[in-house]
């Protein structure tokens, strides 16, 4: 038997280990910005819906209760604009890594089959194509791709690494020539509500997709915004074809979204007060932390938006990693993202105020 493993490149985190071993052993303790996880108190109104639905002993439906759906499909036209969103239109899905990990395979791609994602990108793409034996692309423009074999075309804004963030124009643009040649658009769109100096607009906004949403889908996690990474809470919203075809194969998969989850779900989507006081937090932090690292002689690129800096010293990615390891500090390298980033580093700013401040000293 082969291992289907054998296709994938090696997982990227498990080269961060000896740096944070170095990290870890500073007099004050490691100060880890390289994932990007939450670490602020899921907000009290959510954790009292999951308790809430805590006695929940039958089996949950992949396509979520109704008080799921309506709560998924208002925050679509609320939030992102979209007008004429129906049940059919959205889906929970069980983590939003999960979906982009095996949305190919459940799409039915493999051999002759291109799977397309920018240059700079989350890596969970490339091993979604590889999964299933299509053949990863990657763009600078998506425009300029050969579209003959294409079948999926990832766009992520804002990005993950660099924050940067794709205009109405371009998004328009890109979804025209998607539809021109009948290619399937995924939006990676999860950190949305998290601009900074530019403010994101999803491919579902009328001004984008024309007010329809054939060829088209947005990924939405929870994770980031309402500091549920643990939950395993997100959806897909758009295209009803797409996304019914996804629903009867999830069916049989399994892919349930837990009851309790489900109900939290609800609650974190119906409050924006949690939202807004979490991206303080964050304005913040980012505010801290960009200031130190330039004044330590760091260029930021993008970082528009997203929970990231895109930082260098041009120098490769690594020598920067053990400089700053050796001050208790760890960050992301660069090329964990692809070869164009071999010069950068991606710093997070999830740890906590009194974790930031340390790496504010460290740096001054």
């Amino acid at each position: 038997m082969s291992a289907v493993s054998s296709r994938l490149p090696v997982f990227p985190w498990d080269k961060l280990a000896p740096y944070k071993s170095t990290a870890q052993a500073h007099p004050d303790g490691i100060v880890d910005l390289s994932v990007g996880t939450p670490v602020d108190p899921v907000p009290e109104l959510i954790q009292r819906a999951l308790v809430a639905a805590a006695d929940s002993p039958g089996y949950p439906t992949v396509w979520g209760t109704e008080a799921l759906r309506d709560a998924l499909t208002g925050w679509v036209e609320r939030r992102l604009g979209a007008v004429g969103v129906s049940h059919a239109n959205v889906l929970p899905v069980v983590g939003s890594k999960e979906l982009v990990a095996w949305l190919p395979t459940q799409l039915g791609l493999g051999a002759g089959d291109k799977v397309a994602y920018p240059r700079l990108a989350y890596p969970t793409y490339e091993v979604g194509a590889r999964l299933c034996g299509a053949e990863p692309v990657v763009y600078d423009d998506p425009t300029e791709l050969d579209p003959a074999g294409l079948k999926l075309l990832w766009l992520n804004s804002p990005s993950n690494p660099t924050g940067k963030v794709l205009s109405k124009d371009e998004l328009t643009r890109i979804v025209a020539w998607a539809r021109e040649h009948g290619v399937l658009v995924f939006s990676d769109e999860c950190y949305l509500e998290l601009g900074w100096d530019a403010e994101p607009v999803s491919v579902l906004h009328p001004d984008v997709c024309g007010g329809h949403y054939d060829g088209i889908v947005a990924v939405h996690s929870l994770s980031k915004r309402s500091n549920l990474a643990g939950y395993r809470a997100a959806f897909i919203a758009g295209d009803a074809a797409v996304l019914g075809e996804l629903l009867l194969i999830r069916k049989h998969g399994g892919m349930m979204t837990p009851a309790p989850v489900q109900a939290a779900t609800v609650a974190a989507l119906g409050d924006d007060v949690h939202v807004s006081e979490q991206r303080a937090r964050y304005a913040d932090r980012r505010l801290a932390l960009r200031g130190a690292l330039e004044a330590h002689g760091f260029r930021v690129e993008h970082s528009e938006a997203s929970l990231y800096l895109w930082a260098t010293r041009d120098e490769p990615c690594w020598d920067t990693v053990a400089y700053l390891a050796e001050r208790g500090i760890l960050v992301a390298p660069g090329d964990f993202y692809g070869p164009a980033g071999a010069s950068f580093v991606r710093v997070a700013f999830t740890a906590t105020d009194e974790r930031v401040a340390a790496a504010v000293k460290r740096l001054s």
